[in-house]
C-alpha cells in the first residue's frame, strides 16, 4: 500500500510540473488495447512516437507502466494504479474545455451584481430578457446600501454595481454613467402637491416627510441639499425599505424624497422634481478599476443601456 500511495503522489506532483495530457492520453489507449502497433494506429502517431513519450512518462513517474514481451503487453501495478487516474485527468481537462467554451459563448458561468434599493425598478426588463437569453448563465442579485456594495466591489464578490454617482470620487473604481435623474418629491396621486409639476423646499416643510434611511443614496443626496440651509422639516418615518416606503405614500399623506428612477413602472404615484440647484443624480455602472470584466457582464450592460428604462431617462436629458 506504500508503494501506491508513493506512486499516487509522484504522479500528481509531476503530473501538475512536467506530465502533458498528450502522454496521458497515449498511455491509456496502449493500456486499453495492450497493443504498440494498434494504438499508434488508433492514434494516428508512428510507433516509434508512441514509444518515446511512454518512455519519457515512465522517466518523469520514475517507474515502469507497462511489461513488455515480444507476444505481449501487460501493464505494471504502477500502470493499474495509474489508468483511473489518468482517465479522470482527462475527463476533467475535456471538461475545462468543454465549460470555457461555455462561458465564451455566454452559455454558462455566474454573474454577480449588486443594486442599491432606489437603483432597482431600473434593472428588471433587463434581468427577464437576460435570463431569457441566456438559461445558464447564473445571476446573483444583491440589495444593499452604496457602501456596503462598494466594500464587496473591492473585495471582488461582485462583478460590479449598479447605482446612483457617489458625492465622493473613489481612486479604485470606476463610474460609467448610464443615465440622468432627478432628485423628487413622491406623492399619492390624490395628495395636494400631485398637481404641481414642480415644488420648492419651502412647500415641503408645509408636509409631514417619510424619508428612506440614513445612508440610502436618495436620502444622501437629499441631506447634502438641505444641511447648509435653515429648512425644517417633520420627518415622522425613516424606512431603509423602498417598497414598504411607497406603500406608505399610497395610503397616507406622506410625502417622500427618492430618485425618479425608482418609481418606474409604480402605479399609484407622482415623482414632482425638487427645484433645487443642481439637481441631478447620475445612474452609474461601477466597476474596479483595472480588472477583468467577464462576457456576461459586458452583454448585460449592453442589454441594460437598451433598455426602455435607461433609454427614457436618457432621452429626457438630451
Amino acid at each position: 500500500m506504500l508503494f501506491i500511495l508513493l506512486i499516487y503522489v509522484n504522479f500528481v506532483i509531476h503530473h501538475i510540473f512536467y506530465m502533458e495530457l498528450r502522454q496521458l492520453k497515449y498511455f491509456v489507449k496502449i493500456a486499453e488495447l495492450l497493443n504498440f502497433s494498434d494504438a499508434s494506429k488508433a492514434l494516428f502517431v508512428t510507433q516509434s512516437t508512441l514509444s518515446q513519450q511512454i518512455k519519457q512518462l515512465e522517466q518523469e513517474l520514475g517507474t515502469q507502466l507497462f511489461q513488455r514481451s515480444s507476444h505481449r503487453v501487460g501493464l505494471t501495478e504502477a500502470g493499474s494504479e495509474l489508468l483511473p487516474l489518468a482517465r479522470a485527468t482527462l475527463h476533467e481537462a475535456s471538461l475545462c474545455v468543454e465549460k470555457i467554451s461555455d462561458l465564451n459563448s455566454l452559455l454558462a458561468g455566474t454573474l454577480n451584481i449588486g443594486v442599491t434599493y432606489s437603483f432597482s425598478p431600473i434593472l428588471t426588463e433587463t434581468l427577464v430578457t437576460f435570463m431569457k437569453t441566456y438559461p445558464k448563465v447564473k445571476l446573483n442579485i444583491l440589495y444593499k446600501p452604496m457602501e456596503e456594495l462598494i466594500d464587496l466591489l473591492r473585495r471582488r464578490e461582485i462583478d460590479f454595481v449598479l447605482a446612483f454617482k457617489p458625492s465622493l470620487s473613489d481612486q479604485e473604481i470606476e463610474s460609467h454613467i448610464l443615465f440622468q435623474n432627478s432628485l423628487c418629491a413622491v406623492v399619492g396621486e390624490s395628495h395636494p402637491l400631485a398637481t404641481f409639476d414642480r415644488i420648492s423646499l419651502d412647500m415641503l416643510q408645509s408636509y409631514d416627510l417619510a424619508l428612506p434611511a440614513k445612508g440610502l443614496q436618495a436620502r444622501n443626496a437629499f441631506d447634502l441639499v438641505v444641511s447648509p440651509t435653515q429648512y425644517k422639516f417633520n420627518v415622522r418615518i425613516e424606512l431603509n425599505e423602498v417598497n414598504i416606503l411607497l406603500k406608505l405614500i399610497r395610503l397616507n399623506s406622506f410625502v417622500t424624497v427618492l430618485a425618479e428612477a425608482t418609481i418606474h413602472n409604480e402605479t399609484g404615484v407622482k415623482a414632482i422634481p425638487i427645484d433645487i440647484p443642481k439637481n441631478e443624480m447620475s445612474g452609474c455602472i461601477h466597476t474596479l478599476k483595472d480588472t477583468y470584466r467577464k462576457r456576461s457582464m459586458q452583454e448585460f450592460l449592453k442589454m441594460l443601456s437598451q433598455s426602455m428604462a435607461v433609454r427614457e431617462r436618457q432621452n429626457a436629458w438630451i
